[in-house]
């Protein structure tokens, strides 16, 4: 793979975390404008040369970053325009619900004790009671005057944690024109009580919602699991996959008549990994609440399981200690055996995958994927036809910290390819950059890079939106 280097131009500065980046085509205007979502509840637009506000929903979004000293993984989470949204003027909203605040599932961090196999089975009980807060999905029209208006919940979930709710988790499929919602494992850490890969659990799944289905209900219930959901609201629901810990979005990549798909997998202690798939079959939410009530198995051929949590990527799921004869070596602990082993032959092997250590020249050892997204441009010759990454932040990177941007491409026999570094000419100075987001226009040729400063929502002002450029 070839080495390229490219060029960061920044389009906007002194803006709050931007955990959106996508364009779209206002109804009447003739451009395309770039669309920035903040993880506080902002939405702006780039028109005319200047920042313009779209939507301010900062008073619905629950109070973010008030423990864990500012860090947070709840607020603005995603925003997806409508195929038709020049003609109609629909869009879609994820995010965490203000005045939803809960004591949390655990009262205390969660860590797998092989030898104890109690912490192998826990379960997620009392959940009216024991939980985080509340996700909403939401269906708003920007009206013919210009201001858009919320129209309808699609669903309201309920997490057990503050963490893995999914993040730039809204995009449309090319497709099927359904809405695909990506939603993270529910959080904590090692997925406590294995919601990835319960079937019925919305945690943990990558899903198809049919917006053109009217299912009569403007608030749904508040739920966690499928079959808590009214049947018209299942019937317009699918499941592409699961065994999901925590995505960064899912992006469709345009091969002769067929789309490839990439979805990344937000990694434990070892690795992170980014999947591709073209064929999959969906299951449809009701056939999977009945095959439950009936206790039967449904037809698995050809649904996609990403595989955690028996699996970090393409390796089993560690636990990592450090040896106490050598503090700079490691000894990993398989953390789900039995699981590892039931999944080994069924679950998508990642595309590529990269390390939160690795010594080997050219690569890097890496905190968290933060987006993924194929690049059909020519402006960047190197990097036509690939797969673009980025990760927050390099471990090599202290005192500044500094994000990670990188690519790989799909090999013709299908099977894991090796990614590279690629290389910016950007001077940040003294100023830490997390590389928080990435996104891309609607033809896929330009590239968007969301950096911030901290990993505190409550440092504000500290983003900046580049245009990755030759």
């Amino acid at each position: 793979m070839k080495k390229v280097k490219v060029g960061l131009l920044p389009i906007v500065n002194k803006i709050n975390l931007p955990t959106v980046l996508k364009t779209a085509l206002l109804p009447g205007d003739s451009k395309e404008r770039l669309f920035i979502a903040t993880q506080v509840g902002e939405i702006f637009y780039i028109g005319n040369e200047s920042l313009r506000t779209f939507l301010d929903i900062r008073p619905r979004i629950i109070k973010l970053g008030v423990s864990r000293g500012g860090y947070d993984e709840r607020g603005l989470l995603g925003l997806a325009f409508h195929p038709e949204f020049y003609y109609n003027g629909l869009f879609y909203l994820h995010y965490s619900a203000a005045g939803t605040q809960g004591p949390g599932a655990l009262t205390e961090s969660f860590k797998p004790d092989p030898c104890n196999p109690a912490t192998l089975n826990l379960r997620w009980t009392n959940r009216e009671n024991q939980y985080d807060h509340i996700d909403t999905i939401e269906e708003w029209i920007l009206q013919s005057n210009g201001t858009p208006r919320k129209r309808r919940t699609l669903l309201n979930v309920r997490r057990p944690f503050y963490n893995h709710n999914g993040f730039n988790s809204l995009n449309f499929s090319p497709e099927t024109g359904k809405l695909v919602l990506t939603t993270g494992d529910g959080g904590s850490g090692y997925d406590p009580f294995n919601l990835s890969q319960d079937d019925l659990e919305i945690a943990g799944k990558i899903i198809e919602i049919d917006v053109g289905k009217d299912t009569h209900f403007t608030n749904p219930p508040i739920v966690t699991r499928f079959n808590e959901l009214p049947t018209a609201i299942q019937k317009t629901l699918t499941v592409m996959a699961k065994g999901a810990r925590n995505i960064p979005g899912i992006s469709f990549q345009r091969f002769y008549n067929q789309y490839i798909k990439y979805a990344g997998n937000v990694g434990q202690h070892l690795v992170e990994s980014i999947f591709s798939f073209v064929h999959y079959k969906p299951i449809p939410v009701t056939q999977l609440v009945q095959a439950s009530y009936m206790n039967v198995e449904y037809d698995k051929e050809g649904f996609i399981n990403l595989g955690w949590r028996g699996w970090e990527g393409a390796f089993p799921s560690s636990i990592i200690r450090s040896c106490p004869s050598d503090p700079d070596l490691d000894e990993d602990i398989i953390a789900f055996y039995n699981e590892a082993v039931t999944l080994s032959g069924s679950r998508l092997q990642p595309l590529t995958s990269y390390f939160h250590k690795d010594t080997r020249p050219d690569k890097f050892g890496g905190t968290a994927l933060t987006g993924v997204h194929p690049y059909m441009g020519t402006r960047i010759p190197g990097l036509t036809g690939s797969v673009v990454f980025t990760d927050l932040a390099r471990k090599d990177s202290q005192p500044q910290v500094r994000g990670a941007l990188a690519y790989t491409t799909v090999r013709p026999d299908g099977k894991q390819n090796d990614f590279n570094v690629i290389e910016t000419d950007y001077d940040f100075g003294s100023q830490s950059a997390y590389f928080v987001n990435l996104g891309t226009n609607l033809n896929q040729t330009r590239l968007y890079l969301g950096v911030y400063g901290s990993t505190k929502v409550t440092d504000y002002n500290g983003g900046t939106v580049f245009e990755i450029v030759p």
